[in-house]
C-alpha cells in the first residue's frame, strides 16, 4: 500500500509502499477514501523536520536536555546514532481520516466489514489502509459525503471545546482564532442557540466565517472590539471565550479576560501560552479551562488501545461520542461544511499541499488528501533491495526475521546483529516502520503477514522483538515452525504459557534464547571465572530502575506485565546465573505506593548451592543515582559492579578495572547466540535456566500476594 512519510532529519517527504499495518485485537482495517491535513499540529511537525539541526535544537528544547542526559550516561557515539536513529526513520503523518471496513478482528462487533467510518489518532495517518481501535471510530451515514466525514475527528477537537464551555442555549460566545478549528466550533455553538462572535488576525479567515453565516465575526486589531462585544452582549461581556488560536503571544488569553462577564469562562482549545495578566481574571473570578484534545478518552490507553469504553452513565460525550455526534449533525443537515474545503489534492501530490500549507502562498482552511479506492493494493509482501554486503549468503549462517522492531531492537538488536545474520524478512505493527528497518539493515521483505515469515524456508531463526503480551504467541509459532528462536524478556507473561512453551520445546529440535543479555557482560564473566559454582556465595543487588507513569505499557498486567514480569527478572536469571545453582526458594515484600503498581520491591533468593541474593528493585529513587550496583561475597573476597561501567576486586589487593563505556553484554549475547547456530551448539543459555528464572518471577508476585515463602 501507499502510506505518506516524513524523514525527520532533513524534511524529506514521500509516498512510499509499505507494508498493510497488522491489526491486533479490537482493531478494524479500514481502506481510506479521504485524510484531512491538519495545518496546525502538521504543519509545525513538518516545519520542524525542514529545519537545520540548531533550528531543532532551539524548538524542541526539553528534547535536547534528555539528549545531553542521555550522553553523560551512555557516551557520545550511542547517543548520536540513538538520535540518528530516530531522525532518519520514516514518521507517519496525519490523524484524521475516513474509508470503508475491509476487515475486523474477532472480537469486533460493533463495527463490520463494508461500514462506512471516520477514524481518529496516530493511527489514521495519512495512508491507503489503517488499522484503527473501535474507539476511534465512528459510523458515517450512508449519503453523508464522505469528504465532510473525513474532518470528524478535527470537529471532535472543537466540540470539546464548546462542551467544556458548558455554555446554554442564548448566551454569548466569543471564538478567539478562526481557522478551522475555530470554524468548526462556531458552526456548533450556533447549532446549540448561542450567539457567535469571531475574532482573528487573519482578514480572509474573518471573510470566511462570514461567508458561512456568522456576521459578527472581527479582526483582532479592529478599534473597539471590546466595545463591540459589549455592545453585542447587552454590555455585561461575553459568556465565554473559546480560544482556538496557536500563537506564542499572550494576546488571545489577556483579550479572552478583558471580554468575559465575571464568572465567565475561558477555554483554551489551541497552543497558547497562559501566563495572563492576572487583573481581569482576578476581579471577575474567571473560570479558565484546558480542552484535552478530541475528549474523554484520549490519551488514555485503556480506552483508544485496549477499546474499553466509559460507562455513558458517567462520561456522557467521550472521544468517540464526540466524532459520532458531528457525523450526527451532518447527516441532520445542521452544518455547513462546504464553504471550508477550501484544497483537494491527491495522496501523491501531498507535498505540493504541505508546501502551499507552511509557505501560505494561498488562504486555505480544510486541505483534503483524496485516494484511489479503484487502485488494487499490491501485494502484502514489498519486496526491498539488499545491500552487497547482505547478498553475501553464509552457507549455513543464520537466515533472520523480525516480528517487531521497536525502538529497544532498532537501537540495541539490529545494530549488533547487521555483520553477524542475513536479514530475510520483517514484520511489524506499523508499515512505515517495517520499511524503514527493512531498507536501512537490507531485509529481503517486509509484510504484514507473520504466517509468511513462519513458513518462509529461507528464514531459520526468528527474533521476536514486540510488546510482552505477544511473547509466547510469537515463540510458540516459531517453535511449530521449527525455527530457532530468541525472544526478548519476558518470556511469557503467565504460568500456563510457560508450561505450553516448555511442553513444545521439548517436543520439537529448535533452540530458544531469551534476552538475558546481562550474563554476558564483561563483568559478570569476568565473576564466573573467579569462582566455582559449587562455592556458597552472598549476593546484593540494587536497582534504582526510576519511576514510570502508572499509565505505561509496562504496568498493564494485560500488555506488560507489570515491572516485576517486564524487567525485575533480567536480575533473578542474573542472580541465578552468578550463583551457579538452582533457585530453590523465593521470598519477597513490597513496599507500598499509593498507585500500587508493585514495582519497589525487595526479593530474596535461596539457591540449592547454599548461596543467597538479595534484590532491591527500587523506582521511588532519584534519577541522578546510577542505575545498577551489584555486589558478590565469597570466600573472603567481594566483588563490585557498578552500573556495568566499573568493577572493585578487594581480596589481597584492591583492582579496580573500568570499561571506555557502559556494557550490558547485548553485543555479547547476540555473538553468542549467532555462533552457536552456526556451530551446531545448545543455545547459550539453557533452556532449564530460562524455565526456571522465569517460574521464579511468577513465584515473586504469589509471594507478595499471599505473604509467604515459595518453594520451586
Amino acid at each position: 500500500m501507499k502510506q505518506l512519510t516524513q524523514n525527520l532529519k532533513n524534511g524529506t517527504m514521500r509516498v512510499m509502499d509499505v507494508p498493510q499495518p497488522v491489526p491486533s485485537s479490537g482493531k478494524i482495517l479500514v481502506r481510506t477514501m479521504y485524510s484531512v491535513i491538519s495545518g496546525g499540529t502538521e504543519g509545525k511537525t513538518v516545519s520542524d523536520a525542514r529545519k537545520g539541526y540548531i533550528d531543532k535544537a532551539k524548538s524542541r528544547q526539553k528534547e535536547v536536555r534528555q539528549v545531553i542526559e542521555l550522553a553523560k550516561s551512555s557516551g557520545l557515539r550511542d547517543t548520536y546514532d540513538l538520535v540518528m536513529n530516530k531522525l532518519e526513520a520514516y514518521a507517519a503523518l496525519g490523524y484524521t481520516a475516513m474509508g470503508r471496513v475491509i476487515e475486523v478482528t474477532d472480537d469486533v462487533s460493533a463495527i463490520h466489514v463494508g461500514d462506512l467510518v471516520a477514524c481518529g489518532g496516530a493511527d489514521a495517518a495519512h495512508a491507503e489502509v489503517l488499522s484503527v481501535g473501535t474507539n476511534l471510530c465512528a459510523k458515517v451515514h450512508e449519503g453523508t459525503d464522505p469528504r465532510h466525514a473525513a474532518l470528524a475527528t478535527i470537529a471532535s477537537i472543537a466540540m470539546q471545546g464548546v462542551r467544556q464551555a458548558e455554555v446554554r442555549l442564548g448566551e454569548s460566545v466569543v471564538v478567539v482564532g478562526l481557522g478551522l478549528i475555530g470554524q468548526l466550533t462556531m458552526q456548533f455553538l450556533a447549532a446549540q442557540g448561542c450567539r457567535t462572535i469571531g475574532i482573528d488576525l487573519d482578514p480572509q479567515q474573518v471573510e470566511l466565517a462570514k461567508r458561512c453565516g456568522f456576521e459578527y465575526s472581527y479582526h483582532a486589531e479592529m478599534e473597539g472590539i471590546t466595545s463591540a462585544v459589549l455592545d453585542l452582549t447587552g454590555g455585561i461581556g461575553t459568556d465565554a471565550v473559546i480560544i482556538t488560536a496557536g500563537t506564542s503571544s499572550l494576546g488571545p488569553v489577556n483579550l479572552a479576560g478583558e471580554l468575559c462577564r465575571k464568572k465567565g469562562k475561558v477555554v483554551i482549545v489551541g497552543a497558547v501560552p497562559t501566563g495572563f495578566e492576572r487583573k481581569h481574571y482576578y476581579r471577575k473570578e474567571l473560570d479558565l479551562r484546558m480542552s484535552s484534545s478530541y475528549g474523554p478518552g484520549r490519551y488514555d490507553p485503556q480506552y483508544e488501545e485496549k477499546g474499553i469504553d466509559y460507562p455513558v452513565g458517567y462520561v456522557r460525550w467521550t472521544e468517540q461520542r464526540n466524532m459520532q455526534a458531528y457525523l450526527d449533525l451532518l447527516a441532520a443537515g445542521r452544518l455547513n461544511i462546504e464553504p471550508l474545503i477550501t484544497h483537494e489534492f491527491a495522496l501523491e501530490r501531498a507535498k505540493e499541499a504541505y508546501d502551499m500549507i507552511l509557505s501560505r502562498s494561498e488562504h486555505y482552511c480544510a486541505v483534503l488528501l483524496k485516494y484511489d479506492i479503484d487502485r488494487e493494493i499490491e501485494s502484502t509482501v514489498y519486496n526491498g533491495v539488499q545491500s552487497a554486503k547482505c547478498k553475501e549468503q553464509r552457507a549455513h549462517g543464520v537466515k533472520a526475521a523480525f516480528i517487531g522492531a521497536g525502538s529497544f531492537a532498532q537501537n540495541m538488536i539490529l545494530p549488533n546483529l547487521k555483520e553477524l545474520v542475513d536479514f530475510v524478512g520483517i514484520s511489524t505493527r506499523h508499515g512505515n516502520t517495517s520499511r524503514y528497518v527493512m531498507d536501512k539493515y537490507g531485509f529481503s521483505y517486509a509484510t504484514d503477514d507473520i504466517g509468511k515469515i513462519l513458513s518462509d524456508d529461507a528464514v531459520n531463526t526468528v527474533f521476536v522483538m514486540t510488546r510482552h503480551d505477544t511473547h509466547a504467541h510469537y515463540v510458540l509459532g516459531a517453535l511449530r515452525a521449527g525455527k530457532d528462536v530468541f525472544v526478548e524478556k519476558p518470556l511469557t507473561l503467565r504460568p500456563e504459557e510457560l508450561e505450553e512453551i516448555a511442553k513444545e520445546y521439548q517436543n520439537g529440535s529448535s533452540r530458544l534464547m531469551l534476552g538475558f543479555n546481562r550474563r554476558f557482560a564483561p563483568h559478570v564473566m569476568e565473576v564466573k571465572r573467579m569462582f566455582r559454582d559449587d562455592q556458597p556465595k552472598a549476593i546484593q543487588m540494587r536497582i534504582n530502575a526510576g519511576i514510570l507513569p502508572p499509565e505505561h505499557w509496562v504496568h498493564d498486567p494485560d500488555v506488560g506485565g507489570g515491572r516485576i514480569i517486564g524487567e525485575a527478572c533480567h536480575f533473578i536469571d542474573l542472580a541465578m546465573y552468578i550463583a551457579g545453582s538452582k533457585i530453590v526458594s523465593v521470598a519477597a515484600h513490597e513496599t507500598s505506593s499509593g498507585a500500587n503498581l508493585r514495582d519497589t520491591v525487595s526479593i530474596s533468593l535461596g539457591f540449592a548451592n547454599g548461596s543467597s541474593a538479595t534484590i532491591s528493585y527500587f523506582s521511588n529513587g532519584s534519577k541522578k543515582l546510577p542505575k545498577e550496583y551489584i555486589e558478590v561475597f565469597c570466600h573472603g573476597v567481594s566483588v563490585v559492579i557498578d552500573d556495568f561501567r566499573e568493577m572493585t576486586v578487594y581480596g589481597q589487593k584492591k583492582k579496580r578495572s573500568k570499561l571506555k563505556k557502559q556494557d550490558k553484554g547485548h553485543a555479547a549475547e547476540l555473538k553468542a547466540f549467532v555462533e552457536c547456530i552456526e556451530q551446531g551448539k545448545p543455545a547459550p543459555i539453557p533452556f532449564e535456566e530460562i524455565y526456571l528464572s522465569t517460574k521464579a518471577t511468577f513465584a515473586v508476585l504469589e509471594s507478595i500476594r499471599e505473604r509467604k515463602m515459595v518453594h520451586l
